[in-house]
């Protein structure tokens, strides 16, 4: 990876980017845009100069390519993930699929892009990636351990229970179950949940929504239990006890 841009170069409070991309074309028509916006940008060529780097120097937001020359950008954002870095990534991809993008998020992607995209599209969405990232933590310090009849969340160590059995979720079921426990026995609509965990500019096709919802009900509504997470159909979801699943 690049060389973090010296003191002089780096003005207080600029945030940096790192954009970890093999297309050397690519990242430096980024980096000219990103630094007319003010950013500072380091770049990486491929998943191990960047995780390396980033391990040692971890930065504001990472632009990270779905094919890299190495490792997926899945794995290397899985690799991040796994080192503790909870700084927000953005995916580029071509992939359009919707397993090819809950493949991206469930590593614990942020958000994705569709290549080509606007680039007016993809410095909106890296200001609320910020911001997001900016109030998060106080976020997590409100609500830090949510409970809800048997089933408990903790933001600080990201546990997740129901009558004392862990339950493993990836990053975006974790924020999805977070968002419904923060507002239990109360309708939360479809638009609602999607800016909510996926970013207040997200554009994506709104099926990730459901395709979350089935995952979280099978990990947390096993068979001989009551159902947690309700449909109110044509408006969204909420979390409310139900039937006992046969």
């Amino acid at each position: 990876m690049d060389q973090d841009p010296s003191p002089s170069q780096r003005r207080s409070g600029q945030r940096q980017v790192v954009i970890i991309d093999d297309d050397p074309r690519l990242r430096q028509f980024l980096c000219g845009e990103l630094e007319v916006e003010g950013y500072a940008v380091r770049e990486a060529a491929d998943g191990q100069s960047a995780l390396i780097a980033l391990r040692e120097n971890p930065s504001d937001l990472i632009l990270l390519d779905w094919l890299l020359p190495d490792f997926s950008g899945v794995e290397v954002c899985r690799r991040i993930r796994a080192s503790g870095i909870t700084t927000p990534i953005v995916m580029l991809t071509g992939r359009d699929g919707v397993q090819e993008r809950v493949e991206a998020l469930d590593s614990g992607a942020d958000d994705f892009m569709l290549k080509p995209f606007s680039v007016e599209e993809l410095l909106a969405r890296l200001r609320a990636h910020l911001r997001r990232s900016s109030y998060g933590q106080e976020e997590e310090d409100n609500d830090e351990r949510l409970i809800y009849a048997d089933l408990i969340l903790d933001t600080a160590t990201r546990e997740v229970s129901r009558s004392g059995e862990a339950i493993t979720l990836s990053v975006r079921e974790f924020e999805l179950l977070r968002h419904l426990m923060k507002s239990p026995n109360r309708v939360l609509e479809r638009q609602a949940i999607l800016r909510a965990v996926w970013g207040e500019n997200h554009f994506g096709d709104d099926n990730l929504l459901d395709v979350y919802v089935r995952y979280l009900r099978r990990k947390l509504e096993p068979a001989g239990r009551p159902t947690l997470i309700q449909t109110v159909r044509g408006v969204g979801f909420m979390l409310r006890e139900g039937d006992v699943r046969s």
